[in-house]
C-alpha cells in the first residue's frame, strides 16, 4: 500500500495527478479508482476528482500475474562470468525478462540456465539477477548478479554513477558537432504513456556523444555514445529530440530506413567498473550484431575496430 499526502499539483485531476508523480498510465489509474483500489482520506472517488492540499492517496497496486519461471537453453553469449556476477551479450530482439505477453523467451530464462540457482532475488519473482536493463531492440552488455551482495553494490553503484557504459548508434541525419552533450529532463510522455519525453518535469538526464563518422551520401551519422543517467529510452529520446532519431526506431521516429532495419541500430557496446566485491577493474566489450557490422562496414565503407 503507497500513501501519498498531497503539497503540489492542487487542483488537478487525480487520474492526472496520480498518474505524473507515479508515472503510471492515466487507463491503470482510472482502474485502480473504479475498483476502489485508490481512495482519498479514506473514500473512493471518481477520476474528475480535484485533488486538495494534505488530501491523503492511498493507492492499493494490482499484483501482477504469476508468471511461470523456467531455465531455457537460449544461446547467449557470456562476456564474464565468476561467483558473483555474469556480463552476457543480450541479442536485439531479446526482452530482459518475463511479462505479460513474454512469458519465455527472455533473457531471465536463458541466464537461469546458466546460473541455476545463483541468482540474487532482490529483482523479484520475475527479475532474478536483473541489475539494469536494455530495451528489447537494443544490444549489447547486461549485468546479472549471482547473491544479494552484489546486487545491492552494483544497484549503488549505478546510482551514483560509478559505471561506465559506452554505446555505439546509427541516427538518421549529419550532425555538425564533433562532441556535445544532451543535458534534458526526461518523463513518462502526456500524449502516450508508453514514451518517453523531455519534460522540464521530468528527471535528470545527461547524453554524451561522439561523432565517429559522417555518411554524407547516405544521410546518417555514426556516434559512440556515454550516458550519465540511466532514464527509460534516455539515448533514443535525445536523439530524436535534436532530431537526430536512431536508425530504424519506430517508436521516436518512423523507423523508415533505406535498408530495412526494423529496431533501433543501438549497441551497448562496453563497460567498465571496478568489482563490486574484490574491487578488480573489470572492462567489457560486446562485439557488434552482425546486422549492425555489416551496415557500417560493408554498405557504408566504415572500418570498424574490433
Amino acid at each position: 500500500m503507497k500513501k501519498i499526502i498531497v503539497n503540489e499539483e492542487i487542483n488537478s485531476r487525480i487520474d492526472s495527478y496520480i498518474a505524473k508523480v507515479q508515472e503510471i498510465s492515466r487507463v491503470t489509474v482510472t482502474r485502480l479508482l473504479e475498483k476502489g483500489n485508490i481512495l482519498v482520506n479514506g473514500k473512493q472517488v471518481k477520476p474528475s476528482y480535484k485533488v486538495q492540499e494534505n488530501d491523503v492517496i492511498e493507492i492499493e497496486e494490482e499484483q501482477p500475474k504469476k508468471i511461470e519461471l523456467k531455465a531455457q537453453n537460449i544461446p547467449i553469449s557470456v562476456l564474464y562470468e565468476d561467483a558473483d556476477m555474469l556480463i552476457v551479450n543480450k541479442p536485439k530482439g531479446m526482452v530482459v525478462h518475463p511479462a505479460n505477453g513474454n512469458p519465455d523467451g527472455t533473457l531471465v530464462n536463458a541466464v537461469m540456465a546458466i546460473c541455476k540457482d545463483s541468482l540474487s532475488g532482490i529483482g523479484g519473482e520475475i527479475r532474478p539477477g536483473i541489475v539494469h536493463r536494455l530495451d528489447k531492440n537494443t544490444s549489447g552488455v547486461v549485468m546479472i548478479a549471482k547473491n544479494d551482495k552484489t546486487h545491492i553494490a552494483l544497484s549503488n553503484m549505478l546510482k551514483n554513477h560509478e559505471i561506465k557504459k559506452t554505446y555505439i548508434a546509427l541516427v538518421r541525419g549529419i550532425i555538425k558537432e564533433n562532441e556535445a552533450t544532451i543535458n534534458m529532463p526526461i518523463a513518462r510522455s502526456t500524449s502516450d504513456r508508453k514514451k518517453m519525453a523531455v519534460s522540464r518535469d521530468g528527471k535528470n538526464a545527461v547524453t554524451h556523444f561522439k561523432v565517429l563518422e559522417r555518411f554524407n551520401k547516405e544521410n546518417v551519422t555514426l556516434l559512440e555514445i556515454k550516458i550519465e543517467t540511466g532514464r527509460t529510452h534516455q539515448i533514443r529520446v535525445h536523439l530524436s529530440h535534436i532530431g537526430y532519431p536512431i536508425v530504424g526506431d519506430d517508436v521516436y521516429s518512423n523507423g523508415k530506413n533505406q535498408w530495412g532495419i526494423t529496431g533501433q541500430c543501438l549497441h551497448a557496446k562496453a563497460i567498465e567498473l571496478k568489482h563490486p566485491i574484490t574491487g578488480k577493474d573489470i572492462y567489457i566489450e560486446a562485439p557488434l550484431p552482425e546486422y549492425l557490422e555489416e551496415i557500417i562496414t560493408k554498405e557504408l565503407g566504415y572500418k570498424w575496430k574490433k
